[in-house]
């Protein structure tokens, strides 16, 4: 069993646990569009069109998240050379916190920060897209601190473990599984509500050191992630219990998307700003 295939087999036996004993859970499904998306070596704008599946739940020592993206390009991303079809591609993120502060039994809160932990997860991803056919696949791990502020916000060092194995449909040819160096990320994630009134910001942000050369011998450049959204809890205009319908406004910033540098061959493409709109019903 290969270490991927080890963690895969953990996160999943966590999560069946943790659903069977979870203290808290909550599920949702939304939508988010936007037209001003990127992708490096393509300098057009694109639309894309992104369903989510996300569950979030906690237990006795610590807590689980877990997404899953559905992305639908126009075809300014297209599925294949020459195609009016834009690409699709499934992204899924599982995390796992695991509460130093309840495993021992002991709490660690001390000045602004509320206790402490391990996170452990992996990205997995799969793209039909006509140049690159990314098949990602990542794990991640390091320390997590939580703060001590309204709602969540934690903040952890992880050491990520990457590789991708592309086939690329213009000149039918293909990379086998190629692993690039283990590389830092300086990650944090938020959800603080906005005062008393009925919004919240949430987001994440995660800056990637360099992870070496990539398969093709190309330096990889060090990638700043920001995604973040206000959320207006909607279900009181339908008489919904609060948090069930929500409504918001979301921008992500992508520099160096993926490694690529954007001063390199991969352009613009390789730098995005990105305004969205944003969709989600909890249950």
């Amino acid at each position: 069993m290969t270490r991927f295939q080890r963690l895969c087999a953990l996160a999943l036996a966590g999560t069946a646990f943790s659903a069977a004993a979870a203290d808290w859970s909550d599920t949702s499904i939304g939508v988010r569009y936007g037209t001003k998306f990127r992708e490096p070596y393509d300098p057009d704008d694109i639309a894309k069109t992104i369903v989510d599946l996300q569950h979030v739940s906690g237990y006795a020592y610590g807590s689980n998240f877990f997404n899953i993206d559905l992305l639908m390009s126009d075809s300014k991303d297209p599925a294949s050379p020459g195609s009016r079809t834009g690409a699709q591609e499934a992204y899924i993120v599982y995390r796992h916190f695991l509460d130093a502060g309840k495993v021992f039994k002991t709490d660690f809160k001390a000045g602004p920060i509320r206790g402490w932990g391990l996170s452990a997860g992996f990205d997995w991803n799969t793209k039909n897209d006509a140049g690159y056919n990314s098949r990602k696949r990542m794990l991640v791990l390091g320390p997590t601190v939580a703060i001590d502020v309204p709602g969540f916000l934690n903040v952890g060092v992880h050491e990520l473990w990457e590789s991708n194995a592309p086939f690329n449909d213009y000149t039918q040819t293909g990379v086998p599984r190629y692993h690039y160096k283990a590389h830092a990320m300086l990650a944090a994630s938020w959800g603080v509500p906005i005062g008393a009134l009925p919004l919240s910001f949430e987001g994440y942000f995660d800056f990637i050191a360099s992870k070496g050369r990539d398969e093709f011998g190309a330096r990889t450049a060090p990638e700043t992630h920001f995604d973040g959204q206000v959320m207006w809890n909607a279900g009181e205009l339908v008489g919904a219990k609060p948090g069930t319908w929500r409504l918001g406004l979301e921008f992500e910033y992508w520099k160096n998307k993926f490694g690529n540098s954007w001063h390199g061959p991969a352009g613009h493409g390789a730098f995005a700003e990105t305004p969205m709109l944003r969709a989600e019903a909890h249950f």
